[in-house]
């Protein structure tokens, strides 16, 4: 009996161990291409140049119009 859970524990420990090396595994997708983190770089720099050089516009207000004394 020892013999037989035995073999049944290390059978499930084994099956166990498979199955967690498969998971690791990563799809193509999700592996880093050196040329999509370059365009990336190259859209990010460009972004900040066109940031740097619009600078502040300055914000249209509208004028406070004087409030009415309006009787309670």
């Amino acid at each position: 009996m020892k013999n037989f859970c035995g073999a049944i524990a290390l059978a499930a420990a084994l099956t166990g161990g498979a199955c967690i090396g498969s998971a690791m595994a990563a799809p193509p997708t999700v592996v880093p291409s050196p040329g999509y983190d370059a365009r990336l770089q190259e859209q990010r720099a460009a972004l900040q140049r066109a940031e740097a050089q619009r600078g502040h516009d300055a914000l249209h207000r509208r004028p406070h119009k004087p409030h009415r004394a309006v009787p309670r």
